[in-house]
């Protein structure tokens, strides 16, 4: 079975939870991992060695926000030394002129930076940081200027999504070559701010032919990736190119996922690289073989001719909608569970009033 199983092509590591903002639709777990248990340098550089091994090609830096590991710098370094391509995924908040230049030097290949907004106002609110937006347009300065490729990702929801257009245009000011417009999934903090951040129907609607208008008069420009949002769709999207199939997740504790949300399956037991090496872990773990293939599936998904193309959806989703991680994941109009989704979209879409549950690490134990 094991030679059945292709290599990973991705790995997301996620350095830390710390993070200077507080976005409410952040993809991290609401019980943020502490610093005092992050893995260590050499360990990072242990888990990277047998990615390499394993097959793994590219290495995204995330987090929480990876400029807060002191070690950034030498942990690219050693991807370098091993081939692997780096894209560092950040907020841009802890950047600065000789930390750019010292990434270049050890060989960051590429930069992911985070925009909440194209108001200045509207931007630092959603990050719950004031002065976040103006850092932001500073920091794609010193990335473009080290001659970075730059891409801007963009996270549409209820209070912005009037301007998704605007957010493309600003990424093209900064000197991005590329722009991820992403409209909120409900993991993480996002759940308890679902609410809020839920856009209607009609102004998820005008995103998305804003975007889509967008893509063709600025061909040529920069590249526009633009994620349709879930729960307006027909069929599901193939989450993370399949469970287990493609890329995996590596905690700050040091928890092998397969994909960012996957603790909240309850009944799947995560194995850690600080107990078992990564290979054993992609090829043996259970909650890596436990949605893999179409074995796992419903009769809905089972006989479905787009098994092999969405993979029965998102395990996460259909857990949070269904209750069942198996079930048909709610966004697919097949699936039994759809009338939940159309009913929350009902009573939650555009209700924007109340404020927002920011995500916060907890602070230090006391030594």
């Amino acid at each position: 079975m094991e030679a059945q199983i292709p290599a990973p092509i991705g790995l997301l590591a996620e350095l830390t939870h710390r993070c200077p903002l507080g976005c409410p639709y952040c993809s991290n777990p609401l019980a943020l991992d502490g610093r005092e248990g992050e893995l260590a340098t050499a360990e990072w550089k242990r888990v990277l060695n047998e990615a390499a091994a394993l097959g793994v090609l590219q290495v995204h830096l995330s987090g929480g926000e990876p400029l807060a590991r002191r070690d950034l710098v030498e942990i690219v370094s050693h991807c370098a030394g091993l081939g692997l391509y780096t894209n560092l995924i950040t907020s841009g908040i802890g950047m600065n002129a000789r930390l750019a230049r010292a990434l270049a030097d050890a060989g960051l290949d590429h930069v992911q930076l985070s925009i909440q907004d194209a108001d200045a106002a509207s931007a630092d609110k959603i990050a719950g940081y004031n002065g976040a937006f103006a850092k932001k347009r500073e920091v794609a300065a010193l990335i473009t200027a080290e001659g970075f490729p730059l891409t801007v990702n963009a996270v549409i929801h209820h209070a912005n999504a009037a301007r998704a257009g605007a957010m493309v245009r600003l990424a093209l000011a900064l000197g991005a070559r590329r722009v991820e417009i992403a409209h909120v999934q409900y993991y993480g903090w996002a759940v308890p701010n679902r609410a809020q951040l839920m856009p209607t129907r009609a102004e998820a609607e005008a995103a998305v032919t804003e975007v889509e208008e967008l893509k063709r008069e600025l061909a040529g420009q920069i590249v526009i990736d633009h994620v349709i949002p879930d729960y307006h769709a027909r069929y599901p999207k193939a989450c993370m190119g399949g469970w287990g199939r493609r890329t995996l997740n590596i905690t700050p504790l040091g928890k092998a996922l397969p994909c960012h949300a996957a603790e909240t399956i309850p009944h799947l037991a995560f194995w850690n690289v600080r107990d078992k090496s990564l290979a054993e872990i992609w090829q043996q773990s259970p909650a890596f073989a436990a949605y893999r293939g179409t074995a796992w599936m419903n009769e809905t998904c089972r006989t479905c001719e787009r098994r092999e193309i969405d993979h029965g959806g998102c395990r996460c989703q259909a857990l949070a909608l269904a209750g069942d991680a198996a079930a048909t994941d709610p966004v697919c109009y097949k699936s039994p569970h759809h009338g939940r989704l159309v009913e929350i979209m009902a009573l939650e879409a555009g209700r924007a009033e109340a404020p927002y549950h920011y995500r916060r690490v907890p602070a230090r134990a006391p030594v």
